[in-house]
């Protein structure tokens, strides 16, 4: 993955040398790219619908860092972008823990056993962002108001559980994998507005989060946090 992810951004650098390297005084208002060729996100993440069952503790963490490339639609005030990129969330739960096991057919939430400091379950996605973008300055895309309004598209990499706890005062680390009970592919809508290089985004999941039959239904995961975009 790591060799596909130096390509990209390999590509997207000649292309953007070549792109400004050919364009004329002239035209150059309006070919200039917006430069959010890069998105990097930390936000709040939360789980909807989710059963009282499942008792969510803590603050709920997410990290997503994508590539994109900008087409500017005419001489318009608006722009398509896609990309790809790796997106990772953490939520914390408390005084519980997770039956994670290929031996069982449906995801357990249970009282924890043992007194852990923090107890997480993390997922990270390959996804591919698409947008819609407005810019307020033709001049220079990188400044003035923003808004994009999106979709993100996700393929599953990984899930697990990660627990920290202490044992005759030594730290213990407990960590179980699997993707059983997960989702493989995950739709999301996407928000930002902002100003400049930064805005706030909002994100919400319109596929539920575990499979069918194999977790609580309808658990929709979404996100409320800071990006800055650029290069």
């Amino acid at each position: 993955m790591r060799k596909y992810f130096f390509t990209l951004v390999a590509l997207l650098f000649v292309a953007t040398t070549q792109g400004q390297s050919t364009s004329n005084d002239a035209k150059k208002s309006y070919a200039k790219p917006s430069r959010d060729y890069t998105m990097l996100q930390i936000g709040y993440e939360n789980w909807l619908n989710a059963p009282d069952s499942i008792k969510i503790g803590g603050l709920g963490r997410a990290f997503n860092m994508y590539l994109c490339y900008d087409f500017p639609i005419a001489k318009s005030n608006f722009s398509f972008a896609a990309g790809a990129g790796i997106a990772t969330s953490n939520i914390y739960l408390k005084d519980q823990t997770v039956v994670l096991t290929d031996t069982t057919s449906t995801v357990s939430f249970i009282p924890e056993a043992e007194s852990y400091k923090k107890y997480k379950w993390t997922t990270t996605y390959l996804e591919l962002p698409f947008e819609l973008r407005f810019f307020s300055n033709k001049e220079n895309r990188n400044k003035g108001f923003k808004a994009a309004i999106g979709l993100k598209v996700g393929t599953l990499l990984s899930s697990h559980t990660k627990g920290k706890r202490t044992f005759n005062s030594k730290p213990i680390i407990e960590k179980v994998s699997t993707k059983r009970y997960v989702e493989t592919y995950r739709y999301a809508a996407t928000l930002r507005l902002g100003y400049g290089n930064f805005s706030v985004y909002g994100s919400y999941s319109i596929s539920n989060l575990f499979r069918v039959n194999a977790g609580p239904e309808n658990v929709r995961p979404y996100q409320i946090g800071i990006c800055l975009s650029g290069l």
